[in-house]
C-alpha cells in the first residue's frame, strides 16, 4: 500500500515538474514575442555613462531576426553616417571618415560596441531564450510595482551561449520584462538590464527606456530610449549588405 501511495505522489510531482517547465516556458516565449517580430525598424537614442563623463548617439536600426542587422549612427555629427552591419556571426563596420569598410576580426568580438556596455559580441550572440535554454518557474515578487513571475533561464548543453543563467521577472498580466540578471559559469552576477516608460508602439504596450548597468563597473551604464518602431517592417536578406553600408540613410 505504501508502496503504491509512494509511486502515486512521484509520479503527481513529476507532472507537476513538467507542468511548472511547460508553463514556465509558455510564459517566456510569450515575452519575448513582445518584442520581437519577423523583422523591425528603431529609431533610438543611447547615452554612455561612465563615472566621469558620458556621451548620447542617436541611430536608426534595421533587423531581419534573427541573423542580419544594420545600424546608422545619426547623430553626433563627428560619427554621423558610421554603420554596423550584421550577417549572421560576423560583424563589419563602414567608416565614411576614411572610407573603409572594416571587417571585426574575432580578436575584437568582446570589445565595446562604440563604447557602451554592449560587444561586439553581443550582436552576433542573438541566442534564442526559447531554444537554448530551459525554463524553471522560482517564484513571483513585485518589481516596479508589477506582479511577475520570476523564472530562471539555464543553458542546455549543446549551446552555445556566455551565460551560466539568466533569471528574469515577468509580468503576470502583459508579460512585460522589468529585470533581467546574468550571471556567468560561476553564478556571479555580471549585469542587470532594466525596462520602465510603458508606450505603445506600432499597436504594441512595451518598455521604451532600457538601462543596462555591468555589475563590476560602478557608476557605468548604457541607457537606451527608443523614440519609433515599426513591427514588420518589408525587407529581405539583400538589404544587408557591404555595399548597402554606404548608401542607407
Amino acid at each position: 500500500m505504501f508502496r503504491i501511495l509512494f509511486h502515486l505522489i512521484s509520479v503527481i510531482l513529476l507532472l507537476f515538474s513538467n507542468l511548472s517547465a511547460q508553463d514556465a516556458t509558455a510564459i517566456v516565449k510569450k515575452a519575448d514575442e513582445l518584442m520581437r517580430a519577423k523583422s523591425s525598424y528603431t529609431e533610438m537614442t543611447m547615452k554612455i555613462v561612465k563615472p566621469d563623463w558620458s556621451r548620447e548617439m542617436s541611430m536608426k536600426v534595421w533587423a531581419l531576426e534573427p541573423d542580419y542587422a544594420i545600424i546608422y549612427i545619426t547623430e553626433p555629427a563627428r560619427d554621423k553616417g558610421t554603420v554596423t552591419l550584421k550577417r549572421k556571426n560576423e560583424v563589419w563596420n563602414w567608416l565614411p571618415t576614411a572610407q573603409k569598410v572594416i571587417k571585426i576580426p574575432p580578436s575584437m568580438m568582446l570589445q565595446s560596441w562604440m563604447g557602451s556596455d554592449f560587444t561586439n559580441d553581443d550582436l552576433v550572440r542573438e541566442s534564442s531564450v526559447i531554444k537554448d535554454y530551459t525554463h524553471k518557474l522560482i517564484g513571483e515578487e513585485k518589481v516596479d510595482g508589477y506582479d511577475c513571475y520570476k523564472i530562471q533561464l539555464t543553458p542546455k548543453p549543446e549551446a552555445g551561449v556566455v551565460w551560466g543563467k539568466i533569471i528574469t521577472w515577468i509580468a503576470k498580466d502583459s508579460y512585460l520584462q522589468p529585470r533581467t540578471e546574468y550571471y556567468d559559469e560561476d553564478e556571479f552576477l555580471i549585469k542587470k538590464f532594466i525596462g520602465s516608460n510603458l508606450q505603445k508602439m506600432d499597436g504594441r504596450n512595451i518598455f521604451t527606456h532600457w538601462e543596462m548597468i555591468p555589475e563590476d563597473k560602478p557608476g557605468n551604464k548604457t541607457i537606451m530610449d527608443y523614440t519609433k518602431i515599426e513591427f514588420n517592417i518589408k525587407t529581405d536578406e539583400s538589404f544587408y549588405s557591404e555595399q548597402n553600408m554606404k548608401r542607407v540613410r
